[in-house]
């Protein structure tokens, strides 16, 4: 029983991701939603949770970003692994660091996907895309980064109590 237990909470990272990933690709009006889901989840995972967050499950959720949002397959994977490269990189600092500081860093981050997003545009569809829709996204991910971190912090301090009363 604690083995199933230890492996659905290694598990629930991705697998919930996955969930809002579904869940935001239902069409709403809100464009770039899938988008706006994918880079906040696994920014914050792979800080606390990196574990959880290996680079062919960052790979597999980037694909799977990109079949729902109908972008070119690959672009999202690539923008994911090397966004959480970057998380992995400043992990020890950003997992001790405060909230606002996690903030202005994952905003950082996400101004940096969303460049790279636009300029994969930029290049596989050899002309200049506008810059309204990117600079959209970017407020959404920003704007809704708070709310989905405190939701994903309640759910990996359980994990994290879970872990404890089993030690």
């Amino acid at each position: 029983m604690r083995q199933l237990d230890a492996g659905a909470r290694a598990v629930f990272p991705a697998a919930f991701t996955v969930f809002l990933l579904v869940m935001a690709a239902v069409p709403v009006g809100v464009p770039g939603l899938v988008v706006a889901v994918a880079v906040p989840s696994v920014f914050f995972w792979t800080v606390f949770r990196p574990g959880a967050m290996p680079p062919p499950i960052v790979f597999a959720l980037g694909l799977l970003q990109d079949l729902l949002g109908f972008t070119p397959l690959g672009s999202g994977g690539l923008i994911l692994l090397l966004m959480h490269g970057v998380a992995l990189r400043g992990r020890t600092w950003l997992a001790r660091a405060s909230f606002l500081w996690g903030w202005l860093a994952f905003c950082a981050v996400a101004a940096g996907a969303v460049l790279l997003g636009w300029l994969f545009q930029a290049l596989l569809g050899w002309q200049r895309p506008p810059f309204v829709p990117g600079l959209t996204l970017l407020g959404i991910m920003a704007g809704g980064y708070p709310a989905l971190a405190f939701v994903l912090s309640r759910m990996h301090m359980a994990m994290q109590r879970a872990e404890d009363a089993l030690r």
